[in-house]
């Protein structure tokens, strides 16, 4: 026999409470008379928001969203958990560097059989989150060491569940699911389910300046990784001698400028219904306040001149293009203008680009 337990996040047990906004809020187009009450509900609560991460990266994934004013409640591997509001939500898309996206927790419970996922799924209170033309999905599911393990049966599963509960408390029968999108995803870890909301979209790394690519790209939160993990500083001499397309001397030069690195992109959460633009205008405004200019020494080197070519254009793209120097120069050879500073590169191994023989022969110059 199993046995279900559910646990909902902190948030999703709607209260009623006197609600005095001190300026009328700015609801989105498609909020109707009879889902205000909710949306106000919603901006009243606080939630449990998961940051997935680069496995190596929760350390400065959580000084980020310290930084920011929040409190962590769980870090794991590959993910940091933390308290917020729907402020929140917009503040972490637009200023993370270094996670993969937020995701907003439904509720998490425990499921040994497809039955009990089916249940603890339906037991979620999706509709305080998802109106009744809501286009919604589970969009990945990942499973360790339990035994509900393949993807494509958990997602129709919980699909299922979904659809059971929205059509007991909208009596629809179909969905014509053509509103704003909400994919869902699920980690199932030791037969403990989570599952959350992507508020996000496509991933916090696509930042939107990168519009040309070179061959084997780092992934620009990445690159701001592993920036955050060394010693350096905005004001110290900052060099990558395989620029490539440019993407850590880019990184390095919007940590400079305090630069939110979500500035120049849009968020799936942004056509959300319960989350008024507003907040997004509002933190968009802040976070330009919130940049400074200084004295910075950051240079990029890269052998191609193709390459070095395309990285201009994308620091021109993010707004940095003066902060850089970039320089056509051998990596072997190359002069700095001084003794201090830090070296950062994600050099040729042998494996994506450039044979094995010839990245030996590289390290052995």
């Amino acid at each position: 026999m199993s046995i279900i337990s559910v646990i909902f996040s902190p948030g999703f047990s709607l209260h009623f409470s006197l609600i005095v906004f001190s300026e009328k809020p700015s609801y989105n187009s498609n909020v109707t008379f009879r889902n205000r009450f909710i949306v106000d509900i919603f901006m009243m609560q606080t939630f449990e928001l998961i940051a997935p991460c680069h496995f190596g990266l929760e350390s400065v994934v959580k000084n980020e969203i310290y930084d920011l004013g929040y409190e962590i409640t769980e870090v794991d591997d590959g993910r940091v958990t933390f308290e917020g509001d729907a402020e929140a939500i917009v503040r972490a898309n637009l200023s993370l560097r270094t996670a993969e996206r937020v995701l907003l927790k439904i509720g998490s419970f425990h499921a040994e059989t497809f039955e009990d996922l089916f249940q603890g799924t339906r037991a979620l209170p999706w509709e305080e989150l998802l109106p009744k033309d809501a286009r919604f999905w589970v969009t990945k599911a990942s499973s360790v060491k339990s035994k509900l393990f393949s993807p494509s049966d958990i997602q129709s599963v919980m699909k299922k569940a979904m659809v059971s509960r929205m059509s007991e408390h909208y009596g629809l029968t179909q969905f014509p699911e053509t509103g704003a999108s909400y994919p869902v995803r699920v980690f199932i870890k030791k037969d403990e389910v989570t599952v959350a909301v992507d508020t996000t979209g496509e991933s916090l790394h696509k930042r939107g300046y990168r519009k040309y690519k070179v061959q084997a790209p780092i992934a620009e939160n990445l690159a701001a990784g592993l920036i955050a993990l060394t010693p350096w500083r905005p004001g110290r001499m900052l060099v990558d001698p395989f620029c490539g397309s440019g993407t850590i001397a880019i990184e390095a030069a919007m940590i400079a400028l305090n630069r939110a690195p979500g500035l120049n992109r849009s968020f799936m959460a942004q056509k959300w219904s319960c989350v008024p633009e507003t907040i997004w205008q509002q933190a968009r405004t802040e976070a330009l306040d919130r940049e400074y200019r200084g004295e910075y020494h950051i240079l990029g080197s890269d052998i191609d001149p193709a390459s070095l070519e395309i990285a201009q254009q994308n620091a021109r793209k993010a707004g940095v293009g003066k902060l850089i120097e970039f320089r056509e120069a051998d990596a072997t050879k190359m002069s700095l203008p001084t003794d201090e500073g830090i070296f950062i590169a994600n050099p040729p191994y042998g494996q994506r680009m450039m044979e094995q023989k010839s990245a030996q022969r590289l390290y052995a110059d």
